[in-house]
């Protein structure tokens, strides 16, 4: 099983990149694909152009404010166990687990141990598994990901969405939040067609670009989904070379 995982500043593009990579590994028949919407602005069924099943937190916060609705002799733990499998959005060669997003200040703890908790058991079933992080550093923090074969670091050539791949980029290599990281790539999204050329260089980190594509932004202005994309998408191009070569990286490493 191959985990991939999206980080960085949101306006990134970094849900768009999760559906692209979700479309390159499904047109070469590298399925099924379990893809995890851990970002809590939930937009990964919009952008892959399919239903959004019912949230993890929104499972948790009912079982928990209804234990007197369990079933008999069924205890909390397996009867959430049995609604989020429930809740798994099955689809032709991916399926979707979307987290979702708490009422207010709530805490994610409880859900992000949930996830983490349940994709242990789920991601055995699937030779790759996609997730779209939250913007910020609070979702890698608690852990959800703490095990990740490729992690992209998304920027755009601003320095503020730098300097927030760059913090990201310090936490996962903090050895005290025991994220674990295999190969990790900063990505930079030239999504308004400016030039990245040298930028992100300081990072020290392998880097690719995503070149400006004007299909994924008039897609996105009319709320439209990727996964019939053309074949020839420069942004889809991009992301297949790449991560085609990343992953034959990691066949000869023995992964």
């Amino acid at each position: 099983m191959i985990s991939i995982g999206v980080a960085g500043k949101g306006g990134t593009g970094k849900t768009t990149i999760c559906a692209l990579t979700i479309l390159a590994l499904k047109r070469a028949n590298l399925v099924p694909i379990l893809a995890v919407d851990a970002d809590p602005s939930s937009m990964l069924c919009e952008v892959l152009g399919v239903s959004c099943p019912q949230t993890l937190v929104d499972i948790v916060d009912e079982v928990t404010k209804n234990t007197a609705s369990l079933p008999p002799g069924m205890d909390k733990e397996r009867f959430l166990e049995y609604r989020i499998r429930q809740a798994i959005s099955e689809n032709k060669d991916y399926d979707v687990l979307v987290m979702g997003r708490t009422e207010g200040p709530g805490c994610y703890c409880y859900a992000n141990h949930l996830l983490r908790e349940h994709l242990d058991r789920l991601e055995k079933n699937y030779p790759f598994v996609v997730m779209d992080n939250e913007a910020g550093l609070e979702h890698l923090s608690r852990r959800t990901t703490r095990k990740l074969d490729i992690l992209f670091l998304t920027t755009i050539p601003t320095k503020t969405s730098l300097l927030s791949a760059s913090r990201i980029l310090t936490m996962v290599k903090d050895k005290n939040l025991d994220i674990q990281a295999g190969k990790i790539y900063l990505l930079v999204n030239e999504m308004a067609g400016q030039p990245a050329e040298s930028f992100g260089d300081n990072l020290s980190l392998p880097r690719f670009c995503l070149p400006f594509d004007r299909e994924l932004l008039q897609r996105s202005e009319k709320g439209q989904g990727l996964l019939d994309l053309p074949d020839n998408s420069p942004a889809l191009t991009a992301i297949r070379e790449n991560l085609f070569s990343i992953l034959s990286s990691l066949k000869k490493e023995g992964q």
